[in-house]
């Protein structure tokens, strides 16, 4: 019989119309695409439509009780899972052939979720171990705290969003200090003058057509080139090719016999997948890593080995920085959570910055909201 996993999902929002959705790939059912029914057990392997944003044709609405109440769900062996929550309102979820589920979006505003409160978790569970995290890599908005206990080994959690974490967040950005020199406002979506979520830098350059930021990081660029102009800069890939050295040349950040890394732009830099970070190929994997998290926490001007050297209070000390990334992480109890892509990229010393949980385990509890 194949593995299921139980796992308790706490409401403590002020709301008794609280719904969950879980997706994934089934992995005992040739990684068909899966939801989970409205009843918290039964899975649902769709069929391919004939067409696109055609409906889903069961009920996958998870109803949550009460406030400070627990619901139990069931769940498959799945990879590339999500469990998404709404608050007062059920989400939409669709289907394109193939099948391919078409996922609420927070970028597009013709979608029909785009005015409804909803976060997520990430996880996949396969050989009896899970690994899951919380995310703001596209947005924050409600608070997901997650709690491992493992067959073997100390309890892990994840803390989420302190009480007023959310407000802390969109007072951050909305700054006056910060307002009068770039953008960083316009990450702020509100519906009908309430603030739903806060958009990752990335998603409101999308949402925004490409008109955000233009030009933001250059200046920081400039200082991050000028200096390994004049001296070496030295990246651990923490992997097989071990410590490797770098230079600017005609313009060009050179790891000799590796590859190069041109200027990066705020896009690409937000992305941290396009331009000089589009290849990923052998040691160029790692080196991206590495420097666009260094460039998103405004750390590569330091006299560092990157990143073995950098500490957690070193992050977004420049007035150039990813300052979404430094807001969501003052604003969660353990300071925890992707905020970018390679937020997980670590000097190995120091607090881990991703927010996973990982393990075989005994017991998995997904919390959504501060209070009840």
């Amino acid at each position: 019989m194949a593995p299921t996993l139980d796992i308790e999902i706490q409401n403590r929002t002020k709301s008794n119309q609280v719904f969950a959705y879980i997706t994934g790939q089934a992995l005992d059912h040739g990684n068909h695409v899966c939801f989970v029914q409205a009843d918290g057990k039964t899975p649902h392997f769709p069929e391919s439509p004939s067409q696109i944003c055609s409906p889903v044709p069961q009920d996958c609405a998870i109803r949550l009780g009460p406030p400070g109440s627990s619901t139990k769900v069931t769940i498959p062996q799945l990879a590339g899972g999500r469990i998404w929550l709404s608050i007062d309102k059920p989400l939409t979820f669709l289907l394109n052939p193939g099948p391919a589920i078409v996922e609420p979006s927070i970028s597009n505003v013709s979608d029909p979720n785009i005015n409804i409160l909803w976060d997520f978790c990430e996880f996949t569970f396969a050989n009896n171990s899970i690994y899951a995290n919380i995310s703001y890599v596209d947005f924050v908005s409600l608070s997901v705290a997650l709690t491992l206990i493992p067959v073997d080994g100390e309890p892990q959690k994840v803390l989420g969003l302190k009480p007023a974490g959310f407000d802390h967040i969109c007072a951050g950005l909305e700054d006056q200090s910060l307002v009068d020199a770039n953008d960083w406002h316009k990450l702020v979506f509100k519906s009908d003058g309430k603030k739903l979520r806060c958009l990752s830098p990335n998603n409101a350059i999308v949402m925004n057509g490409g008109n955000l930021f233009k030009g933001y990081y250059d200046p920081y660029v400039n200082e991050v080139w000028e200096k390994y102009s004049r001296t070496h800069m030295t990246i651990d890939t923490q992997a097989q090719w071990s410590k490797l050295n770098a230079k600017v040349v005609n313009h060009k950040l050179e790891f000799p016999g590796i590859g190069s890394f041109a200027k990066p732009s705020t896009g690409d830099i937000f992305g941290c997948s396009s331009g000089p970070f589009a290849d990923n190929t052998g040691a160029l994997g790692p080196l991206t890593a590495r420097i666009s998290a260094g460039f998103n926490r405004s750390t590569l001007h330091n006299e560092h080995v990157h990143p073995c050297d950098e500490k957690v209070s070193d992050y977004y000390k420049h007035p150039i920085t990813n300052h979404y990334a430094r807001l969501v992480h003052e604003a969660n109890l353990d300071g925890r959570g992707y905020a970018f892509p390679y937020d997980d990229v670590s000097g190995g010393q120091d607090v881990d910055q991703s927010g996973f949980v990982n393990g075989n385990p005994k017991t998995f509890i997904v919390v959504i909201g501060t209070e009840a």
